[in-house]
């Protein structure tokens, strides 16, 4: 198949002789239309055209918007998009809240080594998280759920393993991780906003656009 700019170039040589042709010849001038003849009563203008050698008035209609049922397959993309949106419109704030207090957590935890103090500073700020998420987390579906550690992950960097892993210890990790098994998730679900989670990633920024 040839380059399209070869193409073009030669689709220019081959037209460029035919229009100067075309605008070479000279044909006789078009005959000129007598205007119609006004009757007494004939006193109100409207626009008009030639059609056939003869005026005739002309209207342009207004718009008329013609639509029609979606057909089944965008009817079912619709429905699993607004479930989408409305999934992270509910959960998306209690996962900026969250994130921001974990990313503190984390930002304490850098330089300490003492497994007593690591406990101390998660326990301290371990009550906070329950009295803000405890029962607004509880009220959420399985399916918001599943967007929450998906937005978790999103905000700190962490799946949700990890960070039960680093709070709460490898076996509560792996506990927590069998039930999510049974609801058909995983704590270890990654985010990937330019891959599968880009529709995701849209309603997040929506978002942010409406409530700066």
């Amino acid at each position: 198949m040839l380059p399209r700019f070869i193409l073009y170039c030669l689709l220019a040589l081959f037209l460029v002789p035919l229009s100067n042709r075309a605008f070479a010849q000279e044909g006789p001038p078009p005959p000129e239309i007598p205007m119609p003849e006004l009757g007494p009563n004939d006193t109100i203008p409207v626009p008009a055209i030639v059609h056939q050698m003869e005026w005739l008035p002309v209207q342009n209609l207004e718009w008329v918007w013609v639509s029609a049922k979606l057909p089944p397959h965008l009817r079912k993309k619709k429905a699993e998009w607004t479930r989408l949106r409305n999934a992270v419109y509910v959960t998306y704030p209690y996962a900026k809240k969250a994130g921001a207090i974990m990313n503190d957590i984390n930002a304490q935890l850098v330089n300490v080594s003492s497994k007593t103090k690591r406990k101390a500073i998660i326990q301290s700020r371990e009550k906070e998280l329950k009295k803000e998420f405890a029962d607004p987390i509880q009220n959420l579906s399985v399916y918001q759920g599943r967007v929450l550690m998906k937005l978790i992950n999103r905000q700190t960097g962490n799946n949700c393993y990890e960070i039960i892993k680093e709070y709460k210890g490898g076996v509560t990790a792996r506990f927590w991780q069998t039930v999510a098994f049974v609801f058909g998730s995983s704590l270890k679900q990654p985010y990937e906003a330019l891959g599968a989670d880009n529709e995701i990633e849209l309603i997040v920024q929506e978002y942010d656009r409406m409530f700066r």
